[in-house]
């Protein structure tokens, strides 16, 4: 274990004994758990304690952390203080050579579609799927690094349906939102369903009765709660692997899923459109 002055493990070590009965439950399996704690939502940390959520955001402020992100941020610096002694077998290291660093890389990336396989279901590619084909429109949108996931979702589907479009900005986000109607559909990205930002524009959303299908690695994350449809893609991320690659590449496999679905479903018009764009594009060729 991390000894270093204010680690968040010697925090959990000297307030053990004021904890509370619930509280002491929190800390026994943060301690047993170092490593998997900083991959968890609040509310994948309450289910695995057997303990509500409110009693999670207590624990944090009682060590003195702002709340679960500044909590999940210690836990995550100090893990990566500990160096190989926790790291595990496929992650990269200083002292890979530049081929295993690529074998360890590549796993970790084919992990994360295998870990996104097992947790597609059907039933919500479907219920996505029907509400994309029946939408009037399709607002594509995310924040930091998910918007670059909501743009390569409005590219793909532009290539073979109108009506996709990426909005970028938080603001524009919020203007876009508040003019949609009950025939729209909002497809948005967020691996942890939790910003604030986030949480505020699907509220308008749904006062606006758009449809929305949450893309999301936490399927009870507080996004959750105004989805119509969710979608969860596979790759643990770290709060030190902000943007991570394998989270990408689980998310684009679940556009890529997607597509497929409504491309099949479309009666022909994805093929007719497909057709037309690769006509308009073959022109810009030399």
């Amino acid at each position: 274990m991390h000894t270093g002055a204010g680690s968040v493990f010697d925090k959990i070590n000297d307030a053990y004994y004021q904890l509370t009965t619930a509280d002491k439950k929190v800390a026994d399996y943060v301690i047993s758990h170092q490593r998997d704690t900083q991959f968890m939502s609040i509310s994948d940390l309450a289910d695995a304690c057997g303990v509500a959520e409110a009693t999670i955001s207590r624990f944090c402020r009682r060590l003195n952390y702002k709340g679960y992100t500044d909590f999940k941020l210690a836990v995550a610096s100090d893990t990566a203080a500990q160096g190989g002694s926790t790291m595990a077998a496929g992650e990269p290291s200083a002292a890979d050579s530049i081929p295993t660093l690529c074998e360890k890389l590549y796993s970790m990336d084919t992990e994360a579609l295998s870990q996104t396989l097992a947790l597609i279901r059907p039933e919500q590619i479907q219920a996505a799927g029907d509400i994309l084909l029946s939408a009037s429109r399709v607002l594509c949108m995310g924040q930091g690094g998910s918007m670059i996931m909501a743009m390569e979702a409005a590219h793909l589907f532009s290539t073979a349906f109108s009506g996709y479009s990426p909005v970028y900005d938080s603001h524009l986000q919020a203007i876009a939102a508040a003019t949609l109607t009950e025939k729209d559909a909002v497809l948005f990205f967020s691996y942890s369903g939790s910003t604030r930002e986030l949480l505020d524009l699907l509220t308008v959303v749904k006062e606006q009765g758009a449809k929305i299908i949450l893309v999301t690695h936490f399927p009870k994350s507080p996004a959750a709660a105004f989805a119509d449809v969710i979608l969860q893609c596979g790759a643990n991320e770290g709060p030190l692997q902000l943007g991570s690659i394998p989270a990408r590449i689980a998310q684009l496999f679940v556009i890529d899923v997607l597509f497929a679905q409504v491309c099949r479903n479309s009666g022909g018009r994805s093929q007719k459109a497909q057709e037309q764009v690769a006509a308009a594009l073959a022109m810009k060729h030399v």
